[in-house]
């Protein structure tokens, strides 16, 4: 299959919505419910450290709505016209495993980052590439 007939088949709406889930899933994960206080904590963060940071809100999620929508519309492409939310869950669970906590594994060693941080992130990747899956393979 070409790519043209690739991206001919994708659903954008799937994509969009796929996207637009890792911000639910973001701010349940990093809610101080869940691991919100720990992931300030690790990060010497505190509410005002936060507001006065280096970026705008709107650049943060912004940037990362599109970069969530470059990874949902790669994953629609990887698992292609014919999948399933079954598949769409295995695939994301090996591209965050695998592929992404492996990646920030090797960067936090180099640069001596404490690990329980890297388990946080890469436990919101798990769930939300699992989710982002479900999304586009049902969808």
């Amino acid at each position: 299959m070409n790519l043209s007939n690739i991206i001919a088949n994708l659903n954008f709406w799937a994509v969009i919505v796929a996207a637009l889930s890792t911000f639910v899933v973001g701010s349940l994960w990093y809610s101080p419910i869940l691991f919100g206080k720990k992931w300030m904590e690790l990060n010497g963060f505190t509410e005002e450290s936060i507001k006065d940071g280096r970026y705008t809100m709107a650049t943060i999620f912004g940037s990362s709505f599109i970069a969530a929508l470059f990874a949902a519309f790669a994953m629609a492409m990887f698992m292609g016209p014919e999948s399933n939310a079954g598949f769409g869950v295995f695939a994301g669970f090996m591209i965050a495993l695998f592929w992404i906590a492996t990646s920030r594994l090797t960067t936090a060693l180099f640069e001596q980052q404490k690990i329980s941080l890297v388990l946080i992130h890469a436990g919101y990747d798990l769930v939300s590439y699992m989710v982002m899956g479900a999304i586009v393979g049902a969808w």
